[in-house]
């Protein structure tokens, strides 16, 4: 039987030799997920864990609404940010993420069009199906990609460049989320939350439930953080 890794980096690989021989230039959108799923004979998870890979590669980006858009290679500036974060400890990566991911949820909040909404349920979808067939990997990339679909629903300029620190940092913590599949279902229910919160146009609740779910998530990685205006509780 072919495990997933195997799928997956397979994927990625004819995905980057197409990119190479200019099948898909600089700013071209890839074909819809259905429709490249089918030509490549792959499930839709596995090829959005070959997405997150190319994204993490500085290959592509996710649009939520729009689909993935290919970007202009640039090894120094991707060389940059990995030096960058190489030192970050996991509670480092907390941190930046209580800082951001609160106050963007809840500006995502105020604006967010129906179809985008679909499109977070959609992954959270893929990460419930995944977390049913028990399939780790994933269900945590499928939670890796739900918070960047997040991201992206920023419409100020200005954090685009610490957002995808903010990216980085997640990916980082990706085998903190596989080796832990007990609490993937934790997961997958407080960012349900934040989901209704936004498609009830909460901002204040949505930004409750990302630090709720950020402050558990060090909890269950054995660190608490030291947030100044904590008053959530547990």
């Amino acid at each position: 039987m072919i495990s997933s890794s195997t799928v997956v980096n397979s994927v990625v690989e004819k995905l980057r030799a197409a990119l190479a021989r200019g099948q898909w230039r600089s700013g071209d959108m890839l074909p819809g997920q259905r429709e490249l799923a089918e030509q490549l004979g792959i499930s839709r998870p596995s090829l959005r864990e070959a997405v997150i890979v190319l994204e993490t590669l500085g290959l592509v980006r996710s649009m939520p609404g729009k689909g993935v858009v290919v970007l202009e290679a640039n090894p120094g500036d991707a060389a940059s940010e990995g030096s960058a974060m190489a030192g970050a400890s996991l509670e480092d990566l907390l941190q930046l993420r209580y800082t951001l991911e609160p106050f963007i949820v809840g500006l995502v909040a105020q604006s967010i069009s129906s179809k985008e909404v679909g499109q977070l349920r959609l992954t959270l979808m893929d990460m419930r199906e995944a977390l049913e067939a028990n399939d780790s990997d994933a269900c945590a990339n499928a939670y890796i990609a739900f918070h960047e679909e997040l991201f992206a629903l920023t419409s100020n300029p200005i954090f685009q460049n610490v957002v995808q620190q903010t990216s980085n940092a997640l990916k980082q913590s990706a085998d903190v989320l596989r080796n832990s599949p007990e609490h993937l279902a934790e997961r997958l229910e407080e960012n349900e939350a934040v989901v209704r919160a936004i498609r009830g146009k909460n901002s204040a609740q949505a930004s409750v439930e990302m630090r709720r779910h950020i402050l558990r998530e060090g909890q269950r990685m054995g660190i608490e953080l030291n947030i100044p205006d904590d008053n959530l509780g547990t």
